[in-house]
This record gives structure tokens, C-alpha cells and sequence, in this order.
């Protein structure tokens, strides 16, 4: 089976109007049924939190740092501190219906056992990265013979939080490793606007500048 077999995109979304939010934040929060109990690791300032709260969703966050928790509090979001690595152990098996992690994997230290307890405390997992496969990120190595910088990763290598940086080729390849089911996934560009469901998995790895993937336990009934 190839990769693209693997997979069922995400239906594309209509940019009609403007919106405040993040397009990755529109693609997650349009994964999730109205009704779920949610958690969010690696919330920041709880900007996707309040999305779902306002389409009907019951979420709760786990943030790293205080001041993003403190953000969320003041925002009357139900966020509590915590550390993906070590505190999502804590949790017991199927507590809620989706556990999201956006833009958060590659600040992790141990993406592989994250990634197993997502899908161990949630029924579904939703997770969101920037993809090192980029077309900018490769011409900055190759040109400009240092680590890469953009808008969506402007830190320089010596203070940037992130320490496994993937490319999405990479995230599918470790999906199958532990025998976790694609249900849907999405690649977005540089401005988030989805790429065209049709396109081979090496287009979106070369043009995507993030991935978005909706995740279950392989061979668990829904």
C-alpha cells in the first residue's frame, strides 16, 4: 500500500471570509464533533481552546509555561501546568474523546512516547507541526549553509525550544512504526491555506509547510 493509500485527506476549506484565526486552528477545531470532552497539550495562550469552547466543545488545556497559564485563566479557559513529557502519564486511559497536540511535538523530548500517550488518554488524537521538509527550509541549508528560520519558526538555533524537528515523510513513517490509523490529514503552505488533497506525499513534504493529522488506534472500532 502506498503512502498516499494510507490516508484520508481532510476536506479542503473555503477561505470566503476573513477570520481571526489560525488556519491550522480552523483545520483542528473543524476535526473535532460538537459535544467532545478535549484536551489540548501545549495550549499557549489558549487561542484553539476558546475556538472549540465556542463551537460546543469541552476543553481543558496543559501548558508548559506559566504565563501562558496564566493567560488561560485569565480567559476563563480550564488550563493547568504541565509538562507533555512527564505529566501526561498522570492521565488514565480514553479520559476524553480528542487530545490535541498543536505545534508542540517538535518541542518535546520523547515525540514517540507523546505521541503513544495521545492516543492512549484520547479516543482520537489531532496533531499539528512545522514540517523541516519545507521547500524554504531546505534552500536555507542548502544556499545559505546555516540552521533555518521563518515566520513560523523565528527562533535562532541556540535559544529555539524545538529539538526534534520532523518533516511529514518523517511523522508518517513513525505513525506506522507504532500502528496508528491516518484518518485524515491536511498539508498547509506558507500562508495556511490547505494544499490540493491530490497531491503525492513528496509534493506535500517538498510545499507544506505544516502538517495537520487526525489519529486512532489502528484496529480499534469506532
Amino acid at each position: 500500500m502506498s503512502m498516499q493509500q494510507q490516508v484520508l485527506p481532510l476536506n479542503g476549506i473555503a477561505a470566503e471570509k476573513p477570520h481571526p484565526y489560525r488556519g491550522d486552528h480552523l483545520l483542528v477545531a473543524g476535526m473535532v464533533d460538537a459535544g467532545s470532552k478535549v484536551l489540548d497539550v501545549g495550549c499557549g495562550d489558549g487561542d484553539l481552546l476558546q475556538l472549540l469552547e465556542s463551537r460546543g466543545i469541552d476543553g481543558r488545556g496543559i501548558e508548559l509555561s506559566r504565563e501562558g497559564v496564566n493567560h488561560c485563566v485569565a480567559k476563563g479557559l480550564a488550563v493547568v501546568q504541565g509538562d507533555a513529557d512527564t505529566d501526561l502519564v498522570n492521565y488514565p486511559d480514553d479520559a476524553f474523546d480528542y487530545v490535541i497536540l498543536s505545534q508542540t511535538l517538535q518541542a518535546t523530548r520523547q515525540p514517540r512516547v507523546v505521541l503513544e500517550n495521545l492516543l492512549r488518554i484520547g479516543r482520537r488524537a489531532i496533531v499539528s507541526f512545522p514540517n523541516f521538509g519545507f521547500w524554504r527550509m531546505r534552500l536555507q541549508l542548502l544556499i545559505g549553509g546555516h540552521m533555518p528560520r521563518t515566520d513560523n519558526l523565528p527562533a535562532t538555533w541556540y535559544d529555539t525550544p524545538n529539538i526534534h524537528f520532523c518533516t511529514i515523510k518523517d511523522f508518517v513513517q513513525l505513525c506506522g512504526e507504532i500502528n496508528v490509523k491516518m484518518e485524515r490529514a491536511v498539508a498547509l503552505d506558507l500562508y495556511g491555506r490547505p494544499l490540493r488533497l491530490s497531491a503525492p506525499w513528496w509534493f506535500w513534504n517538498m510545499f507544506g509547510e505544516q502538517g495537520v493529522f487526525l489519529l486512532s488506534r489502528a484496529g480499534k472500532a469506532r
